[in-house]
């Protein structure tokens, strides 16, 4: 199986089809060797530390997430995400030791939170009639702690689609979390 494709690569994230033991079509994805998402257009990087939930926050590191530059372009000019769009969140905790009770720091720049170690990462690709159970986007996850695995099995919609399809602002996508994807005009009709 393939890695992701270069930045600026015309075809999608590469999606290999096979059947679990159970018998049911699964969804493969490659984790690509050369962090080659982060040359990818950078979105935003929300954080939920543990300190500020309770210490069981849902997703407790800097969520650093990435659009392949193509999908992005698409995006921007039509407020439509493309069949194949990928999103890359690399996972990041925050830096420790928390010298504060919120688990924030004190560093020359200010009190706040910094960026620590690498957490895992989840990768999610819209595919309409792959993964039209799940709103049309697959959603798989590399492993929540480092390394990250070298693939992953797209996840039931319980797992990962059902917050999104409740929650998310335009198209099973966060937008509201991500300035630059928030400010696109919706398209004609209003739907993106």
């Amino acid at each position: 199986m393939a890695p992701f494709p270069s930045a600026g690569s015309s075809r999608a994230t590469d999606r290999r089809l096979r059947a679990d033991r159970a018998g049911r079509i699964c969804v493969e994805v490659k984790l690509p060797e050369n962090s080659i998402w982060r040359e990818w257009v950078f979105v935003g990087e929300p954080l939920t530390p543990n300190a500020l939930n309770g210490g069981q926050a849902g997703f407790p590191e800097y969520h650093n997430v990435y659009i392949e530059p193509g999908s992005y372009e698409i995006y921007r000019k039509t407020g439509t995400f493309p069949e194949g769009t990928i999103f890359f969140k690399e996972l990041q905790l925050t830096l420790p030791p928390a010298e504060n009770p919120d688990g924030s720091r004190t560093e020359p720049s200010g009190r706040g939170y910094f960026p620590g170690a690498f957490n895992g990462a989840d990768v999610t690709v819209k595919d309409s009639k792959r993964f039209a159970d799940t709103g049309g986007w697959g959603y798989f996850n590399f492993n929540h702690h480092e390394p990250k695995a070298p693939t992953a099995k797209v996840k039931a919609k319980s797992e990962c689609a059902f917050c999104h399809i409740g929650g998310a602002k335009r198209d099973e996508v966060w937008t509201q979390f991500y300035r630059i994807l928030d400010e696109v005009p919706l398209p004609r009709g209003g739907r993106g």
